[in-house]
């Protein structure tokens, strides 16, 4: 992927690629809203596994445009939407107990 111009269009990306990997994505003002849908809901008491992720610029990287948790771990260059959705999936699913 060429080097996004702007943190939108790099979450779109991320979206896109995530969905084909059968997660639940939703683009809001506040980032994107990734979801695992094959974790048990609320209402059995188990928390569904999801991250709010967004794209901002890394100092330590020169400013450049990166993605980073809702926990404020950088992720991965946002030109770097392959490594960044293996990332989140690896996250959601070893979070909530999924792998290992």
């Amino acid at each position: 992927m060429a080097n996004p111009t702007n943190p939108e269009s790099a979450l779109a990306a991320l979206a896109a690629h995530l969905g084909t990997r059968r997660f639940v994505t939703d683009l809001r003002a506040d980032g994107l809203h990734v979801k695992n849908p094959e974790m048990q809901g609320c209402c059995d008491g188990v928390r569904r596994a999801s991250d709010t992720i967004t794209c901002r610029p890394r100092e330590a990287d020169g400013g450049r445009l990166w993605f980073w948790t809702s926990w404020g771990e950088p992720i991965a260059e946002a030109d770097q939407v392959i490594n960044a959705s293996v990332t989140v999936l690896g996250n959601l699913a070893h979070r909530h107990g999924l792998s290992r």
